[in-house]
């Protein structure tokens, strides 16, 4: 199929899906898509198995695999949704939670990286750096997902700062390393070196991490203050909507392409229009047209992304022994998070006030999303690699249906401002 006919046929079926969860089932609008495309997918392949005359299970599985879902989103969807859900998060809130937010998107990374590695290996017998690399996969949250179900719940505002920073900033450093722990494993799992070659390739990817992570953020940096100085000179709303698009796609591609992060380019990028390029940059119509804009983009991918997800029930291998490992895998997941969240916690919290349930609720509500299932998709080829596809893909699965359809609930109990005597 042509790029125009994929397109084309995701729109109008998350469409479809979407009106039959308004209509029907009346969940959020990305979950309700995902549990529509799920279902329609798993009809399917029942059909398939009952009738084994009919090939039309086949005829899906080769367009879900024209689409190829890790392109579409690490090289082209990432890269926006990220920009649009930075856009809408203040830098000035964010200093004030800089200190969580950056232990939370680097230590507790790390830390959710490690349990999750040593549980899998344990639980598997995978080789410990590859199954570090499901670690780092399957730590970062979606924050397009967190805020979508948060955003009823009531919750403090330094706590809607929290959950947002977070969840940006840590997707991009999960993605960073991610790609130096898919530099380690792979290479020395067919290769029989000394000692030496072990140290030379720790420091080429500490090195890896530090370009990627430090890269991006001032490549980020720069373009969004180039755009800004562009717009203070401009007073046309559709041409300014246009630069912040330009410079989400355009970019990201750079990024890319000068082997820097492109996700946390994208947030930083998002962050300084959002802040300065919103108060001293745009008129106060061209910040309702681009934040209407951004809005609008952000929710037609968002519920695009939760359909593939739906889709890509196809391409993984359930087996009894995969789906055991993924159902550990939630455990330890879960595990993780909360030792990425309370650790970081109880390490500031002699030095200041946090919001009640802070633990439980970032805890339940880091949802995992779309970048899990295609950095796993994009995995090298490799005898662990369906294993670790089921496994990520179990995870997701429960993560934004179980987790996604409760957090809310969990957040009004839990997170809402004390009533006033």
């Amino acid at each position: 199929m042509t790029f125009l006919q994929i397109a084309s046929l995701l729109i109008v079926m998350a469409g479809l899906f979407g009106a039959i969860n308004y209509l029907f089932l009346k969940l959020p609008s990305s979950i309700g898509i995902l549990i529509v495309s799920l279902t329609a997918s798993i009809l399917i392949l029942l059909v398939e198995a009952l009738t084994p005359q009919v090939y039309f299970a086949d005829t899906v599985t080769s367009i879900v695999r024209d689409i190829d879902f890790s392109d579409a989103l690490l090289e082209g969807m990432l890269g926006l949704l990220l920009f649009a859900g930075a856009l809408h998060v203040r830098t000035s809130d964010l200093r004030a939670q800089w200190r969580l937010v950056f232990l939370m998107a680097t230590f507790g990374v790390a830390l959710s990286t490690m349990i999750v590695g040593t549980g899998f290996h344990w639980l598997t017998g995978m080789p410990f750096l590859v199954a570090l690399v499901f670690g780092a996969l399957i730590s970062p949250t979606d924050p397009v997902a967190v805020l979508g179900v948060l955003r009823d719940a009531s919750l403090r505002k330094s706590l809607e700062v929290k959950i947002a920073g977070e969840s940006l900033f840590n997707d991009g450093v999960g993605y960073v390393v991610y790609l130096v722990l898919v530099g380690l494993a792979f290479p020395l799992a067919t290769s029989h070196g000394g000692d030496a070659d072990h140290t030379a390739t720790f420091a080429d990817a500490a090195r890896l991490f530090f370009v990627e992570a430090g890269g991006g953020a001032l490549l980020g940096i720069v373009l969004g203050w180039l755009t800004f100085r562009i717009m203070r000179l401009i007073d046309d709303y559709s041409l300014e909507v246009l630069l912040t698009l330009g410079l989400a796609f355009g970019g990201y591609e750079l990024a890319v392409a000068l082997h820097v992060s492109g996700p946390i380019m994208a947030v930083c990028a998002g962050l300084l229009i959002g802040e300065v390029g919103t108060k001293h940059g745009m008129s106060e119509e061209t910040g309702r047209y681009v934040d209407a804009f951004w809005k609008l983009v952000d929710e037609i991918l968002n519920a695009v992304l939760f359909l593939m997800i739906g889709f890509e029930v196809f391409l993984v291998a359930f087996t009894l022994d995969t789906v055991i490992a993924g159902l550990c895998a939630i455990v330890l997941a879960l595990l993780a998070r909360l030792a990425a969240v309370a650790i970081p916690v109880v390490i500031l919290k002699p030095f200041r006030e946090f919001s009640p349930g802070v633990i439980p609720i970032m805890t339940w509500g880091g949802l995992k999303g779309g970048i899990s299932v295609a950095l796993a998709l994009a995995l090298p080829e490799s005898e662990w690699k369906p294993l670790i596809l089921t496994a990520t893909y179990i995870v997701v699965i429960f993560s934004i249906i179980v987790q996604g359809l409760t957090v809310k609930g969990l957040a009004t109990r839990l997170g809402r401002e004390p009533e006033l005597m």
